[in-house]
């Protein structure tokens, strides 16, 4: 192999493949960064076993050939050379890579690349949709925080994945949580499926579409054991949850007695305030809802108590419709959902202090997220 790149693409790409890689496996090959010439250009790839991430990198290619290199090291290299051209060469007596940029030079002691694990691929003809990147990014972000990160309950680690006729739905719980969006399709899809994959994969996929304004490619394998994201450049393969996805339908309310419209930015401003004072052991804000009357707005109230620091209090107004209550939750969950919803005013919907709170995009009906409420003793 002999070829020549850009430093800085290198580093890019090197950066999106690394963290498919694992760190700590009884499989030294599985820290290692597969590098190749492909068609006219270099192809990095890593690989966990469950996931596997791939980019193509351009570059001049005079020489075929592929190894594999110890990825924290081939990053730290490659961070640490100028930007410029790096020429990349292969002994393949010695299964050594030398890189040369500028007056620096660099040999590099490598694994055979026969010896990498084969990614899975998900052949063209395979069940898939087309997404736009910008759209399919943010559905992302908007569920995966409320995944599970709790290995022992494997199914919640997993978002949901439901393709419709016309639109897509991605939930995710933790069973303290629920997020939920809906996105329609470009266009219909005639083969509707039901998958689910687990939210690191669809945080890396989410990661390097970047600010991508392409289409993303979601294609499942007929055998139902993968999912691939492709994207411009990169491939992301993961291997699906097998199970059947908790009903959490029952969780979300399907009626209310309260209902606050806030501005979200506002209330974003409260819960940042009261995440200082909510005791480290517990995260609580009390969330204290007094509905209006003809001559004054209604009022929302969040405060927290920590008995060793001190106590806040802020008072928010909002068109508040209902009987009025308190609930105590998580500040940490409740500003997860502020983060998730982008329009400028959000509804949060109650039935009493022992029933979940219900948030919502004010002007849309594709997003709702539940928190259930905690108890104090």
């Amino acid at each position: 192999m002999r070829l020549s790149c850009l430093q800085e693409n290198l580093r890019r790409g090197l950066a999106s493949v690394s963290r498919a890689a694992a760190h700590k496996s009884t499989l030294p090959i599985l820290s290692h960064i597969l590098v190749a010439s492909d068609a006219g250009r270099l192809k990095l790839a890593a690989t966990n076993l469950d996931m596997g991430i791939l980019t193509w990198v351009g570059a001049r290619v005079v020489a075929e050939g592929a190894i594999t290199v110890p990825a924290r090291l081939l990053n730290d290299v490659i961070a640490g050379l100028p930007n410029d051209i790096i020429d990349l060469s292969l002994d393949s007596a010695s299964q050594t890579l030398h890189l040369r940029c500028g007056d620096f030079a660099v040999a590099m002691k490598g694994i055979e690349a026969d010896e990498f694990p084969v990614i899975p691929t998900v052949s063209a003809g395979e069940p898939s949709v087309n997404l736009p990147a910008g759209s399919w990014r943010e559905v992302i972000e908007q569920v995966i925080f409320a995944a599970a990160t709790d290995d022992t309950r494997p199914l919640l680690t997993g978002v949901a994945f439901h393709l419709g006729a016309c639109e897509a739905t991605l939930t995710a719980s933790d069973g303290f949580r629920l997020a939920r969006r809906t996105l329609p399709l470009p266009q219909p899809v005639a083969t509707p499926m039901d998958v689910l994959i687990p939210a690191r994969a669809l945080a890396e996929v989410a990661r390097n579409i970047g600010d991508s304004t392409g289409q993303v490619q979601i294609a499942v394998a007929t055998s139902g054991a993968q999912i691939a994201f492709r994207a411009e450049q990169t491939e992301v393969v993961s291997r699906l949850i097998a199970g059947q996805y908790p009903d959490v339908q029952r969780i979300i309310p399907g009626s209310y007695r309260t209902r606050a419209v806030l501005d979200r930015h506002q209330l974003t401003q409260a819960i940042r305030l009261a995440a200082y004072f909510a005791p480290a052991a517990t995260d609580v804000v009390k969330v204290q809802i007094d509905a209006g009357s003809d001559q004054a707005p209604g009022r929302l109230t969040i405060s927290a108590t920590a008995a060793e620091i001190g106590e806040n209090h802020t008072v928010r107004e909002g068109i508040i419709s209902g009987e009025g209550g308190q609930i105590l939750l998580n500040v940490g969950y409740v500003a997860d959902v502020l983060h998730a919803i982008t329009t400028s005013h959000l509804a949060l919907e109650l039935q009493n202090a022992q029933s979940p709170a219900v948030f919502k995009p004010v002007g849309a009906d594709d997003y709702v997220c539940v928190i259930m409420p905690m108890h104090m003793r």
